[in-house]
């Protein structure tokens, strides 16, 4: 399952987002046995590495996916007939015949070179930051446009999951990104600014059959989840209130998942069931990333690359069928 965590700065959205990820590598599906987990830290702050209980040192090591973009469309266009060139992929290009699909930690150049282990059975992958060379001439798209393709052509399977931290807001409505996912998980503080961005999220989203949540976040009492229902309704689907457990991580003195408030570790149990609860749909998936490539071909890539981008498109190939495609499970 592909999970998305996202929200106003500020809203602990990335501290949900390594708990969560650290919480199903721990307990998986049944909550007896772990999961195969890539995270991935998609905001341009890069935080995850740390909140995910890695040194500084260590987080900053974290190769930059945005940096490897030109290697990763090579990688990804494999033998698809309809792609002649690398520097004909742009963000949306969607899955194909003779694409080179990924797995979950599979063999491949993004599970074993541009990413790195951050605890058992959790990798971590990073659009990375800006560079130098981007100060003043360049968008965080450029950075996130890495782990859209790499979504693009994920094939994940039961008991395999991806959490994704996202930038801050709706920026990720600048392009498909937003429907990749299985669930996304808005983290919203019981504040009039907390729910304007759920509101915002939930409009821009509407139509697109995007599965929304909302998960409070420093609510420190009975008025604060009422305030958030009454905003957000049924769409409120847990809260997390103070916890020493956070502070202690945020000081630098992190502790295992069994040290943390049994009202806390519910929550996480509560997200995963609701994440499990979802099904799959691949033609969905497929024909959402068609929609917003064609509409980016329109808008821009097709005069950027001098290609008719709609030509990519293979209307014949079934995205997420393992037999089919010949893709062996880790």
């Amino acid at each position: 399952m592909k999970i998305a965590f996202v929200g106003k700065g500020g809203s602990g959205k990335t501290t949900l987002s390594a708990m969560f990820a650290r919480y199903l590598a721990a307990k998986g599906a049944s909550g007896e046995s772990p999961a195969t987990v890539i995270a991935i830290d998609a905001d341009i702050n890069q935080h995850l590495g740390v909140a995910l209980g890695m040194s500084e040192a260590d987080a900053a090591a974290v190769p930059a996916l945005g940096a490897h973009l030109a290697a990763a469309k090579e990688f990804l266009r494999g033998d698809n007939p309809r792609i002649a060139s690398a520097a004909n992929m742009v963000k949306t290009t969607p899955a194909g015949r003779g694409s080179r699909l990924l797995r979950p930690r599979g063999d491949d150049p993004f599970h074993t070179d541009w990413s790195i282990d951050a605890a058992a059975n959790l990798r971590l992958l990073a659009s990375g930051p800006f560079a130098e060379d981007d100060l003043g001439v360049a968008c965080y798209h450029s950075k996130t446009g890495a782990v859209e393709l790499y979504l693009n052509h994920l094939v994940d399977a039961e008991d395999e999951y991806v959490v994704v931290d996202m930038t801050a807001g709706a920026d990720c409505f600048a392009s498909g990104l937003f429907t990749r996912f299985d669930l996304t998980f808005l983290v919203a503080e019981p504040t009039v600014r907390g729910v304007s961005v759920w509101r915002q999220y939930r409009d821009y989203a509407d139509g697109y059959d995007v599965a929304l949540a909302v998960v409070g976040n420093k609510v420190t009492g009975p008025e604060d989840v009422e305030f958030l229902r009454e905003h957000v309704g049924d769409d409120l689907l847990a809260c997390f209130g103070t916890s020493g457990w956070v502070r202690a991580a945020e000081q630098g003195r992190p502790a295992g998942l069994d040290a943390m408030e049994p009202a806390h570790l519910d929550v996480l149990r509560v997200l995963r069931n609701a994440v499990d609860a979802r099904g799959k749909n691949w033609t969905r998936f497929q024909d959402q990333a068609v929609e917003f490539h064609l509409r980016n071909a329109r808008a821009w890539a097709n005069k950027a690359t001098g290609v008719d981008l709609a030509s990519q498109v293979d209307p014949d190939f079934a995205h997420g069928f393992l037999e089919a495609l010949a893709i062996t499970p880790v």
